[in-house]
Order: structure tokens, then sequence, then C-alpha cells
């Protein structure tokens, strides 16, 4: 039995989100070739085995004498055996027990091994140990001696073997399934169904089991193959069914004799065996998969325009000077919604670009397919990204590595994700070092501790000989960055990277990472909802919204006249008042939320909730130059300029004293008013 990985159950299921077509209601283990066949293969053999006595063309004993170890013909289709009995017949007519018989070893192995784990990792360490030292006690057993002592005591009862065997494997099924349970119910979802006063068997079954089912399932469907396998190796020994009763195992014995004189007599039943054990084992890898088609990564067409796609006047003009430059960028689910449309930006060398909006606008999937790092069943599906005039797009993942890394790297969100708690600083330091830069191991013990402290790490040997789970969040994003600058990229790709720290802490990151870009003329692209930080480093920025780039330009442009009204909206909502400006009772909001993918409106995605739209606001429209060198996405845009109309946050007080909700400073133009 093979051993998966114990986050498996937590994989994404891309297909959730994806839009109701015939040929993507199958289940997605039959997506795959591997799966589809295992999965027909075994119904196939299941439903001919049991459904036999019904279409069978002989008798399982019924003997040709005159058609002994007869090749296949039109009379026996598998040919016959030393006795002239049709092979067809007796092949599907044993078929029956061993499936049977199989399918009895997984449902008793984890009906008490799945169970054992589930109460063990609920309950805690003592009822886990009581229970670990039973299984270790079932584990230490000989298996074979004690079903040889069974089929001695019993005599040849296959399917009580089979229970038994059950019971012995159990053991090794509770190993497995008790770090998958342990690391489940250590999800927030299982805290919160236990609060809300869930018992223990509906938290288990609710909540814990299924998300075990990939795990289950592979697991289950591994322990079927071996257990026919343990059939028809007992049949093989002569603890089957007695003749004139058929059994693979006595089949496939029978034919040895012959390998020489008739070796077909051997192929029918060994392949029909086999076949039925590859199957097993085919549907298990495509459960294991959770139907991640294997991505290609050449360059696709791009795919019509959707029905609430927003219209553009087509991609700028590649900027000579930038060190990235993307062009019309366009990511979707493979077969499903686009999630990113028509991303348009330029990145100059030694500048800091930032990509701000609220969650779910597309912002870490652009960032990420920079890199060539999209999820599994998510790709670029249009436009460009130019790389240091290199393009990315359609690179092949040997081409990509050689760019990660070495001229491009990230810094993650979560340092402690990002850092392999199993091993020390100095080891996740030093082996990237020497693969990029190929030196040896001392050297490259030299380069991390210069690397710590140029991140602002003192105590650099002190922090080399740590484990991740021995520094704080400050620190640990601090190595994160170091290790970053290990292959000594010219692009650094940071992914919301103070959202995990507390103000000092992100004070100190934004500081090093202004330091990193004067000092060696770095290139980045930070990714952040936090405008307060986008202020504080970025030279430029990019506003997204619902997969798109509303609104760019230089940062102190953006920020001081933002055109657009949800960049207005943003900066209304920043708790953060500059100096002298009065403080406001209350906070602008924005209603409603970001339309999902595939839900996207015509014309402007931002129209249901803003203050200023208007019909015109719903039909398709370009975008309009703004801001120097920028950008807006506003078809009122130089509407609400003439009438001074901004989205703004609420006075101190209203006329009467009394608090009043937040509303745009000049009523709008009615002309036309659609809300």
């Amino acid at each position: 039995m093979s051993a998966l990985p114990l986050d498996a159950a937590a994989n994404t299921d891309l297909d959730a989100g994806r839009p109701s077509r015939p040929g993507r209601r199958l289940p997605y283990f039959l997506r795959r070739p591997g799966g589809l066949f295992g999965a027909v293969w075994l119904a196939f053999v299941v439903l001919a085995s049991l459904t036999a006595p019904w279409w069978i063309p002989y008798g399982v004993a019924e003997q040709d004498l005159s058609n002994r170890l007869a090749l296949p013909s039109a009379d026996h289709w598998l040919g016959t055996d030393p006795l002239g009995r049709d092979l067809l017949s007796r092949i599907f007519s044993a078929g029956a027990e061993p499936l049977l018989g199989a399918g009895i070893t997984v449902l008793v192995a984890f009906g008490i091994g799945l169970t054992m784990a589930l109460i063990a990792a609920e309950r805690g360490p003592r009822v886990e140990r009581v229970s670990s030292r039973l299984a270790e006690v079932l584990l230490a057993l000989p298996s074979t001696i004690l079903l040889l002592a069974v089929i001695g005591a019993i005599g040849v009862r296959i399917f009580i073997v089979m229970a038994v065997l059950g019971v012995m494997i159990s053991a090794a099924v509770y190993r497995v399934m008790l770090g998958v349970a342990k690391s489940v119910r250590q999800r927030l979802y299982v805290d919160a169904a236990r609060v809300n006063g869930l018992s223990s068997l509906r938290v288990n079954l609710v909540h814990v089991l299924p998300s075990m089912g990939t795990v289950v399932a592979v697991q289950a469907a591994q322990l079927y193959g071996i257990s026919l396998l343990i059939v028809a190796g007992l049949a093989f020994l002569g603890f089957g069914p007695a003749e004139p009763q058929p059994s693979w195992g006595f089949m496939i014995q029978d034919a040895s004799s012959y390998v020489f004189s008739n070796p077909w007599l051997l192929v029918p039943t060994g392949v029909v065996l086999a076949l039925t054990v590859v199957a097993a084992n085919e549907l298990a890898d495509a459960i294991a998969s959770r139907g991640s088609v294997a991505r290609t990564t050449v360059r696709r067409r791009r795919p019509p325009a959707r029905v609430g796609a927003t219209a553009t006047a087509g991609a700028r003009p590649a900027d000579p000077g930038a060190v990235l430059d993307v062009r019309d960028l366009h990511i979707s689910v493979d077969d499903g919604p686009a999630l990113v449309t028509g991303v348009s930006f330029a990145l100059q060398p030694g500048r800091v670009l930032g990509l701000v909006g609220e969650s779910g606008c597309g912002k870490t999937m652009t960032a990420r397919s920079l890199m060539g790092l999209l999820p599994d069943g998510v790709s670029v599906s249009g436009g460009s990204i130019r790389w240091q005039g290199r393009e990315l797009v359609g690179l092949s993942q040997e081409d990509l590595s050689a760019v990660r890394g070495r001229e491009i790297a990230m810094i993650s969100q979560e340092p402690m994700v990002a850092l392999d708690p199993m091993f020390s600083v100095v080891y996740q330091l030093t082996q990237p070092i020497r693969r990029f830069r190929g030196v040896g191991r001392r050297e490259a013990r030299q380069i991390a501790a210069q690397l710590l402290r140029q991140v602002g790490i003192v105590d650099g040997e002190r922090v080399l000989k740590s484990y991740p789970h021995q520094l704080s969040g400050g620190m640990a994003q601090r190595v994160c960055i170091a290790l970053a600058l290990t292959g000594e990229p010219r692009l650094l790709i940071a992914d919301e990277p103070t959202t995990a720290l507390d103000v000092t802490v992100q004070a100190e990151i934004l500081s090093l990472l202004r330091a990193l870009v004067r000092d060696t003329g770095l290139s980045v692209v930070i990714v952040s909802h936090d405008l307060g930080v986008v202020a504080d480093i970025c030279d430029d920025v990019a506003v997204m919204y619902a997969g798109t780039v509303v609104e760019d330009g230089t940062a102190a442009a953006v920020l001081d006249e933002p055109a657009h009204p949800y960049t207005q909206a943003l900066l209304a909502a920043n708790p953060h008042v500059a100096d002298g400006e009065p403080v406001p009772t209350r906070l602008a909001s924005i209603d409603g939320t970001v339309p999902p993918p595939g839900e996207w409106p015509t014309g402007c995605r931002f129209a249901s909730r803003c203050l200023f739209a208007q019909e015109q606001c719903t039909q398709p429209f370009p975008s309009v130059p703004a801001h120097g060198s920028g950008s807006v996405l506003c078809t009122r845009v130089e509407e609400l300029s003439r009438a001074d109309v901004t989205w703004t946050s609420a006075p101190t007080t209203g006329p009467a004293g009394h608090e009043t909700a937040p509303a745009a400073t000049q009523p709008a133009p009615t002309v036309g008013v659609s809300r």
C-alpha cells in the first residue's frame, strides 16, 4: 500500500466553479484514461462474473475431449483446457469468489482500521497508545502461517479466510489513517463544528471522514488488488475450490504444466487476473490525482470573448525599457471560466509595482503566472509575459525552472509555510545556494550567513542552526527573503509579505525591501490589499477588480488623484488618515462583494457596486489614458472629473450633529441614471 501525503484531502477541487457540461459531469477520476480503464474493466469483470450462470455458453464441467487444449475458435472464444472445458466459461464462473473475497478483505480492514483511527484521533494520546499497541501486535503476527492455520481449522472457506486477512491488514490501515485523521482534526472547520455542539459521531461522519475520502479510496483500491492476488495465490497452492469448480489460481497452476507445450493456456486466465489487478491500481492512481489533468505549457489560442467580459481597446505597445512586460494576459480554468482577463503592465528596472484590490480580484493568480506557478487545472489562455525580452508564456517546465530562483524569485505570504519544519535554516539556505551558484558546502554557508546579515539578522550563526519553529514571525519572514535572494534574482514577487505580521514587524520588512531595491537594483512586484503598504513602498500601482486592471499609473498619481470610483472607494475606506486631515466618524464602505469568475457583468464589472453607475456603464468600452503613462477603465471618468465628484468617507458630523453615511462629495449627474 502506498502512502499518500497527509494533506491529500485538502486539495482544491477546481471543478466546483466550472459550468455544468455533459462532458464534465463524470467524476474527476473518470476523466483520466487510467481511471476510466480501471472503472470500466472492474465493472465489466464484476458484472460478467456475477451474471455468469445466465450467459456462459458451456457448463464449467462440460467436456469436449475432441477439442482438448484447443486454441481460440468460433466455438471456444478463448480455447479449452486439458479436459476440453471452455476457458471463457470457467474464467468468468470462477471470478465471483476472488472478487467478493477481496471485497470482504477491504471492508473488514477499513471497517476496523478506519474506525480505530477516527476514535484514536478524537480521544487523544491515551486511547492512541492502546490502539497503536494493538495494531503493533497484529502487525507482528505471521500472516501466512496464521492463514494456513485458519484453513487447517475450518477448511477452505475462502470468505472467512479473507475476513481474517482483513483483520490482520486492519493494523496497517489504522497506521495510515491515523495520521490523516489527526491532520484533518486540526483544521478550523472541525473545531467550529465541535464548538457548535455536534456530537463526536457527527463530527467524524460529516467533517472528518469526507476530508479523508481521497486517501481512503486510494488505499482501498490498492488493497483490493493485493487481495485478489492473495486469493489467487491460495488457490494456486491448492487452498481453493475443489474440482470441478474453477478458480483463477488453480487454472494458472494447471496451465503452468503446459507452459512449454501449449503456452496459450496460461494467457487467458493470467491476462484477466493481471488486468483486474492493474485496473484496481490505475483506479487508485486516478483517485489520488484528484482529477488534475496534466497541464500543457504550450501557448493556446485565446478563447473567444465571453459574455460579460469587458472589452478593451487592445493591448498597449510593448515598453522597450521594461524588464517585465505583461500584455493582455488572460488566465482561465481549463474548460472553465476566466479568472484574469486583459491585464497589462510594465515594470522598469529598480522599481516596485503594487497589485492592489480586494480578495478575489485576481492579484495572486496574476503574480503566480509570472513564474508559471499556477495551480493544477489553471493556465495562461492568452496574452504575453516578456521577461528581459524573453517570452515566458509557452515555455516548458524545464525552461521555466531555469528562470525560477535564478532570475525571478518569490516571497510567500506565510513564512512558516514556505520553510520546511523538518530541516534547519542552514540546510534550506545552502542547498539552493549550491545549486544556483555552483559553490561548495563551506562557501555556501558563508554566503548564507552574509544573506542573513543582508536581511537584517544580526545573530546569523544562531539563526542558521535554528529550525523554523524556533523563529518568530518576523525572523522567519527575513529568512524567506534571504531564501529568495539565494539565486541572485533580478525580480522579486512578494505575495502579501506583511499580512501575517504585526504592525511593527511590517514596518521593518517594508524598510528591508526598500533597502534591497535601493542597494541591489531589484525590481519587485508586490501583491497587497493594504493601501498603506502600497503607498509606503511602491513606485507604480495597478488596481485590480474582478480579474482586470481598472486603473494604473505611478503610485503618487493614482493614490493622490484616483480616477476610477473603485480606487476612490478603496482609499475612502482606508483607516489611515493623513496628518492634518479630519478624522471621519465612519469610513466609506462598498456595498456587495466582488463577483466570482463566470458571473462578471457586461461592461464595467464594478457597476453593480458603484455609486455613479449609469446605463452606459453596462456596455463594453475601452480603457482611456490617465496619470500620464497609465490608464483607467471607466466610461464616466471625464464626466465625473469635470463635475468634481469623488467617492469619499463620511464627514465628522452631519448638519445637525448626526453621523452621515458614506457618500459622494458632489451629487452625480442624473442623466440616464440607472440606480
